[in-house]
């Protein structure tokens, strides 16, 4: 997940950071590591602290780019916070550069772990990265995530009917949320790549 999380940082930052007036040109790059650094802190953290309802919210919809989102609006001043304290960036232009960025960053790697098209990068993988790869301690968050995810229509539980409404793509989300994965994982499953 670092590795994606550092290509949207650098896709994202040139207009958020580095042609921005407010971020003088001698801590962009210092900026933009700490944005980084911030919203894996601000994701572990929900991890960490066992909120898996805010994680599996930011799965939902285009809910990890709006700002309007609880969860977006937290890891937003989440990292503004740390610019301020670890570049020196002034509170408005912090708050300026993490509201400019941080919505398309989350959105963007959100997207990229719900689309089965986007290879290389899963649910599984980001889960696993904010859990820090503790597949023991952490399996009973991972299975609620997974089980946040999966539901398709909304009920609360996993069942056959979840599971016939992602095969046929007959549920409340759309087939790039859970119905996708869990037909890449049937494919999987049944010897496909």
């Amino acid at each position: 997940m670092i590795e994606q999380l550092t290509q949207l940082v650098k896709q994202f930052g040139g207009e958020a950071v580095v042609n921005n007036p407010a971020v003088p040109n001698e801590l962009n790059d210092k900026v933009l590591g700490e944005t980084q650094n911030g919203i894996f802190d601000a994701l572990k953290g929900i991890v960490a602290g066992g909120n898996a309802d805010m994680l599996s919210g930011l799965f939902k919809g285009d809910n990890a780019k709006d700002t309007s989102n609880p969860v977006v609006d937290m890891i937003m001043k989440q990292v503004a916070g740390q610019l301020t304290n670890k570049t020196g960036l002034d509170s408005g232009a912090a708050s300026g550069v993490a509201g400019s960025i941080v919505p398309k960053i989350l959105g963007s790697l959100i997207g990229n772990a719900k689309d089965p098209n986007v290879k290389g990068f899963e649910v599984s993988d980001l889960i696993g990265s904010l859990m820090g790869g503790d597949k023991g301690g952490n399996s009973g968050m991972a299975s609620k995530i997974g089980a946040m995810l999966l539901d398709q229509n909304g009920d609360g539980k996993l069942d056959l009917q979840d599971a016939l409404a992602a095969i046929s793509g007959g549920g409340k989300k759309t087939s790039n949320s859970g119905g996708g994965m869990l037909g890449g994982l049937f494919g999987k499953l049944l010897g496909g790549k």
